[in-house]
């Protein structure tokens, strides 16, 4: 039987907003807004998305990969549990990533959110497990890279 492994990874991602503090913050705590950057990419398919923004709350995401992709077909899931939630500053979760079923991570993120005086700043923190077979530390931190593109996009609309 082979050795399970895990790597553990941390990494932080600042980024600036020219929107206000309060327009950043209900695009993480609005389900149609969040459906919209989160889960509504153009490199995969949405099959499922439900949020109970709230502390014990949980969100799902499932979304299937397009031909081409490194898993064409398979499903990816997102499970989150919302562990501490301050309005307009602070939204810290817990949530696994499985793929075809498998699990592949766990991770703690917590995003801060601050005021600028030219809109608002975004401060994201990730501590993660990955386990076999998973996307790896490298490719997460350029996953939550695309999705802030996306967050931006969804702002600037």
């Amino acid at each position: 039987m082979p050795n399970p492994t895990v790597t553990h990874a941390a990494f932080t991602i600042e980024r600036h907003y020219p929107a206000p503090l309060d327009r950043l913050y209900r695009a993480f705590t609005d389900p149609a807004q969040k459906r919209d950057w989160f889960a509504g990419g153009k490199s995969a398919t949405l099959e499922e998305f439900t949020m109970d923004f709230r502390p014990g709350g949980h969100d799902y995401t499932r979304t299937r990969f397009p031909p081409g992709s490194p898993f064409p077909g398979a499903a990816l899931e997102n499970h989150t549990v919302y562990q501490d939630i301050v309005d307009n500053q602070r939204i810290l979760l817990a949530y696994t990533m499985s793929v075809a079923g498998r699990r592949i991570s766990a991770s703690l993120a917590t995003f801060e959110f601050f005021s600028t005086p030219t809109g608002s700043t975004l401060l994201f923190t990730e501590q993660a497990a990955f386990f076999e077979g998973a996307d790896g530390p490298a490719m997460r931190e350029d996953g939550w890279n695309q999705l802030l593109n996306s967050l931006a996009a969804h702002l600037a609309a």
